[in-house]
């Protein structure tokens, strides 16, 4: 099986889904049977992991962040995810709509007010309830919702978005161990890994939304004190949502996340714009602006503080706890930022995920978190001190109540809510049918509704008995294993960025123009081109009449040999594909293309634009066109790139980490 036909396929890969099943299934009765036990095992499990290796969680958070900005800032950055040639596939307000809203909208949503509340009554370093402890609060939520945070959600969608449409590897986790194990990645090897990502991304996500209801049903009981606050409440929330989760994985990606996400982030500026008008907006500000100097001037030592000399919990159960957590969602988080990241480039990509959504969160604390201590130390409304530390959460909602127009917050809130874990849901869903399909980007809808539907069982089940819990912790152990597996990547990434800078040389030493035409009276016939500026149809007829039999003829040669290559034809082009079993495939594409008349010309043109029938190879633009070649000068030119293709992945392969170079 070829690599394209291996992330073609929407069927179900039975090697993954079988075993995840099993797995689901027995997880689930073992902690339905003892959840007490299950509890006791995992969090004590929990607390040796993070005492034993907290600095190792540190160190690799902080050289995934140190990694993705020395990228960005390289050479590197300006390489596309996807050919040369592509566009993104999203506008940029609904690329951070959904990777906002997949990645930990609703943690704002829960931690807004509560972290900081939390912080500034029981303060690590500081006098509890004072202007420090104030100041400590902050800058402790800024660095748990911060850069970290989107470095290891932006590493893991960076190297899965590289390898998946720069190189046609699979949509998947197993990618990422291609640098290490090559092919294998199609075996068992690779098969353990997605069933991994696959499991945590599924009780994460299970566990979440069965812990997260409570939330929702503290809102309802706030805004109606007649509706109660029980399992029943709770399980009915959790299958509504479920449901309509379902609807938007059944209306894909476009029309359902894309559309829940925007109406997301629309739906959290407007509660944004509305507290801080009516909250102290001054000093809101104010905050915002001392508290990001702060945080940037700190964040080296607090990123290596691990409080070694006064042997404290807090680091564990805070930052440690937060930061395992974000690693053991990477592979959901990570893949679904790889999926909508398709055609933006490296340094886009980098700075997207690191820079944007990071003051947004900034901005989210200093209006929520910053007016909470406001309304604390200026007002005296310590109440709301006792009510969060009784209950997260309700934390939001108290401290609605502090405020104007608190009923009419809290509706929009509720609904807010509900649609972030909609779209968790159903993100979620399309990331787990995905990895259960081999890294397939289309599968059948009936699997989509079977993962949405299995995620909200898993809740409602674990809910009624008492085992969220277990399984959150569970999960969270996931996060040892796959920092490993973030390393190992990162520096696949590195040295696939290397082979990257060799391969443009390559293909700059082969882009040159006029290259098709055959020696004899070529010299006439470029002269010529320099002349004619063709309209669309004239390019197209060419394309269809010219450029597709010098394929065609091409395929038939080469399936003499014993060679199987596949011609598509598309609305404004042709393109040539030569599959390998064992290689990336060859890929040679030509596409009829609008350009601007030149300059010299444009005087003599009654037109502004002419057509060409430009070349392209699987990473872009080779700088030439076709247009007045013969067949035979096609048949040679194709030849010529299918020629490079081969001296530069097959020649030396001992000096190449890997073969998937086109």
């Amino acid at each position: 099986m070829t690599n394209s036909q291996k992330t073609a396929t929407g069927a179900i890969l039975l090697p993954v889904f079988i075993p995840t099943v099993i797995v689901t299934l027995f997880l689930i009765v073992g902690t339905l049977s003892n959840p007490e036990l299950a509890g006791e095992v995992f969090q004590s499990a929990l607390a040796w992991v993070t005492k034993t290796f907290g600095w190792f969680y540190m160190l690799a958070t902080a050289i995934f962040l140190v990694f993705l900005v020395c990228i960005g800032f390289s050479r590197w950055g300006n390489i596309r995810l996807g050919p040369d040639h592509g566009d993104p596939e999203y506008s940029f307000p609904a690329w951070f709509a959904m990777l906002f809203s997949a990645g930990y909208g609703i943690a704002l949503l829960f931690f807004g007010v509560a972290e900081p509340v939390l912080h500034f009554s029981q303060p690590p370093n500081a006098t509890a309830e004072t202007i420090g402890a104030a100041r400590e609060a902050m800058q402790i939520a800024y660095f748990h919702w911060g850069l970290h945070i989107w470095g290891i959600y932006g590493l893991m969608g960076l190297v899965l978005a590289y390898f998946a449409f720069r190189h046609g590897l699979p949509l998947a986790v197993r990618s990422a161990l291609y640098p290490l194990i090559g092919d294998r990645i199609y075996g068992p090897i690779g098969h353990i890994v997605d069933v991994f990502a696959i499991l945590g991304t599924l009780f994460g996500l299970a566990t979440t939304l069965g812990l997260s209801v409570t939330q929702i049903n503290a809102g309802l009981h706030y805004l109606w004190e007649d509706i109660p606050i029980n399992t029943t409440v709770q399980i009915t929330a959790i299958g509504l949502i479920t449901l309509a989760a379902i609807g938007s994985v059944v209306a894909g990606m476009d029309k359902g996340v894309k559309n829940l996400s925007i109406l997301n982030m629309g739906l959290a500026v407007f509660i944004m714009v509305i507290v801080f008008f009516v909250g102290p907006s001054i000093h809101i500000l104010d905050a915002f602006v001392q508290n990001t100097g702060s945080y940037l001037s700190n964040i080296v030592e607090r990123t290596f503080n691990l409080q070694a000399y006064t042997q404290s919990d807090w680091i564990g159960n805070w930052t440690l706890f937060i930061f395992a957590w974000t690693i053991a969602w990477a592979p959901f988080v990570g893949l679904f930022i790889a999926k909508i990241s398709r055609g933006r480039t490296i340094r886009q990509f980098i700075f997207g995920v690191l820079a944007v959504p990071t003051l947004f969160t900034f901005l989210w604390f200093a209006i929520f978190g910053d007016t909470a201590l406001y309304l604390i130390m200026e007002q005296g409304k310590d109440v709301l001190i006792g009510e969060v530390q009784a209950d997260h959460s309700v934390a939001l909602f108290q401290f609605y109540d502090l405020l104007p127009w608190s009923t009419f917050l809290s509706v929009i809130t509720v609904f807010l809510i509900i649609t972030f874990f909609v779209t968790s849901s159903d993100s979620g869903s399309l990331v787990v049918d995905s990895l259960a399909s081999g890294g397939a980007l289309e599968t059948p809808v009936w699997q989509r509704v079977f993962w949405a539907s299995l995620e909200g069982i898993i809740a409602a089940t674990l809910l009624l008995a008492g085992g969220l819990g277990a399984l959150q912790t569970m999960s969270i152990l996931a996060a040892l294993p796959f920092a490993i597996i973030m390393l190992i990547a990162a520096l696949g990434l590195w040295r696939a960025l290397v082979i990257e800078g060799h391969r443009g040389a390559a293909v700059e030493a082969a882009a040159t123009p006029g290259r098709a035409f055959s020696n004899e009276g070529s010299w006439r016939k470029r002269l010529s081109t320099l002349f004619k500026f063709p309209g669309e149809a004239k390019v197209t007829h060419f394309i269809k009449d010219v450029v597709e039999p010098a394929m065609e003829e091409v395929q038939k040669e080469l399936a003499i040999h014993g060679w199987k290559a596949n011609i598509t034809r598309e609305e404004n082009g042709v393109t040539f594909q030569l599959e390998r079993d064992e290689k990336l495939d060859f890929y040679y594409q030509v596409v009829a293309t609008e350009h601007e008349i030149p300059e010299a010309h444009s005087e003599n043109s009654k037109y502004d634009t002419h057509w060409q029938a430009d070349v392209y190879i699987r990473n872009g633009a080779l700088g030439y066109e076709l247009y007045g070649c013969s067949q035979d000068e096609v048949i040679r030119d194709l030849i010529d790139q299918l020629e490079q293709y081969f001296n530069f992945v097959d020649a030396a392969p001992g000096q190449l980490p890997w073969n998937t170079v086109s």
